[in-house]
């Protein structure tokens, strides 16, 4: 119940407030004492709300947090983004700071991936005539081959009949051997080179084909052998099964090089291209380090995983490297820029979303200086960062106490990590889009901070029009109030403060309370 009666005097005293400061900042005084006003004035705000700036201390109408003293610092004519520090208050804060400077920097990038087979070095094995499987030489998937093994022996009568028509040819060019017609000799030749090719199309090599002309008689049975070495890695072929032309029968993979197919962030691309060495290390033979080289880089990004893919090609002779296995992988990437790129610490900016902030220390000033600047940074490298624009070599930036800083600028209402526009209108310099700038004071941006002080204290003249319904609204509140606070101390306390600042607020426009 507690809870409810309080919620209820603070959304009222606050909606009163709101009313009464009139939505927005307010007009410069246009009396001619402003500036002898803004002298004496004194600003409290409240550091978790710095828009909240009224000319009286006391209590945080938004947290109910103590207000606090805004007077004007040295650096009112320095910009909005800078803040000037004594000797002991940045001794107090631990401020360290470090030079902008051009090096070569290196970055460790760690990948995971997996041992693939060589798509160039992988063969698929298919019948090249129709027939039937009358043998299998290799029955079973991960047997490794020579070039020329046998793997099955076709039955084909289809190839019987080539072989025929071949052994027919050469007895023709025999018996026309001693013809003196030329034309008839020629005619011979051409029939038995026909015949020769036919065979070989038909998946015959030079070595069969040579064979069955010293043999002399055909057979019904081909013998496919392998055209490479490797490791059957699928095997399609049964034994008694009958196969069509193209039909495959095993696949075959040269596994003596290998491909190593890793994921890589985006932010990782940048690090990578072709060409470079890549050390790795699989889980199956721990303490050995293996080397690829990149050969490939996706242009395509996985929608799914947002990675790229990254191909290695590996030496694997010794047959070590097995397809499936899981990787890990270093890269070691330097940049390789004609000229060092700038570098900052890490611990230098102040990153949020797409924005990120260094605070810079100025030279040549009596105290302690510090100026924020928004700065584009390019890719991370361990400890450092790279910078594409915002500063300059030489520069000293904070490394150590950026939050402190960050963090006093904000209380000021200035423009920081969180509020890059500010938090409300900062003392000495002007914000309101349509406030003339006061008396004596530049056109622009900047005004007399005194101005400005009373420009921001100054509750407006309310309309005539809202006069008795703001009487109305007094008259609820304060009864509201009492109504409440008749029996509990601890409403009373809450309330007497909001009371004394409505009240007093009131009798200066001449509202009798």
């Amino acid at each position: 119940m507690r809870r409810s009666i309080i919620a209820i005097a603070i959304v009222a005293a606050f909606g009163l407030g709101l009313l009464l400061r009139g939505g927005g900042e307010a007009p410069v005084a246009q009396d001619g004492h402003a500036e002898e006003r803004a002298v004496a004035a004194t600003i409290w705000t409240c550091s978790m709300h710095p828009q909240i700036q009224l000319p009286a201390p006391g209590k945080c109408p938004i947290c109910f947090m103590d207000l606090i003293p805004l007077e004007a610092n040295d650096d009112d004519d320095l910009g909005p983004r800078t803040l000037v520090l004594s000797e002991a208050a940045a001794s107090l804060a631990e401020i360290q700071t470090t030079p902008v400077e051009r090096r070569r920097i290196s970055s460790r990038i760690r990948l995971i991936g997996e041992v693939t087979v060589d798509e160039t070095r992988n063969r698929a094995i298919s019948a090249w005539v129709p027939g039937r499987i009358d043998t299998l030489f290799i029955d079973f998937t991960g047997t490794e081959v020579a070039p020329g093994e046998p793997l099955v022996s076709l039955y084909s009568p289809t190839l019987y009949a080539a072989q025929a028509e071949l052994l027919n040819a050469l007895a023709a060019q025999g018996e026309l051997r001693e013809s003196p017609d030329p034309l008839m000799r020629r005619t011979a030749a051409a029939t038995v080179a026909s015949a020769r090719e036919r065979l070989r199309l038909w998946g015959l090599t030079s070595d069969q084909i040579a064979a069955l002309e010293v043999r002399g008689t055909a057979r019904h049975h081909l013998t496919i052998v392998s055209p490479l070495g490797g490791v059957v890695v699928h095997k399609n072929a049964v034994e008694g099964k009958y196969v069509e032309k193209g039909s495959m029968l095993y696949t075959v993979a040269d596994l003596s090089r290998v491909w190593i197919a890793m994921a890589a962030y985006e932010s990782d691309l940048v690090w990578l291209k072709e060409g470079q060495d890549v050390d790795f290390r699989v889980e199956a033979l721990p303490g050995r380090t293996f080397s690829g080289t990149v050969i490939f880089i996706d242009p395509v990004l996985d929608p799914r995983t947002r990675t790229v893919l990254v191909r290695l090609d590996v030496d694997n002779g010794e047959g070590a490297l097995k397809p499936g296995m899981f990787v890990h992988a270093v890269v070691a990437a330097e940049t390789d820029a004609a000229v060092p790129p700038l570098v900052i610490p890490a611990s230098a900016p102040l990153i949020t979303g797409e924005r990120a902030v260094v605070y810079v220390r100025l030279p040549e000033r009596d105290k302690p200086t510090f100026e924020g600047r928004e700065i584009v940074l390019g890719p991370r490298a361990g400890d450092h960062y790279l910078v594409v624009s915002g500063l300059v070599e030489g520069e000293l930036v904070v490394t150590k106490g950026n939050f402190k800083i960050d963090s006093a600028l904000q209380i000021q209402a200035k423009p920081s990590m969180m509020n890059p526009s500010g938090g409300g209108p900062a003392p000495g310099h002007a914000h309101g889009g349509n406030a003339p700038a006061a008396a004596g004071s530049p056109a622009g941006g900047d005004a007399a901070a005194s101005g400005d002080r009373v420009a921001h204290a100054e509750i407006p003249d309310v309309p005539a029009a809202f006069g008795p319904e703001l009487e109305d609204v007094l008259e609820s509140y304060l009864s509201l109030q009492a109504a409440l606070a008749a029996d509990d101390p601890f409403i009373r306390e809450i309330l007497e403060r909001p009371h004394a600042i409505l009240t007093g607020s009131l009798e200066r426009f001449g509202y009798s309370v």
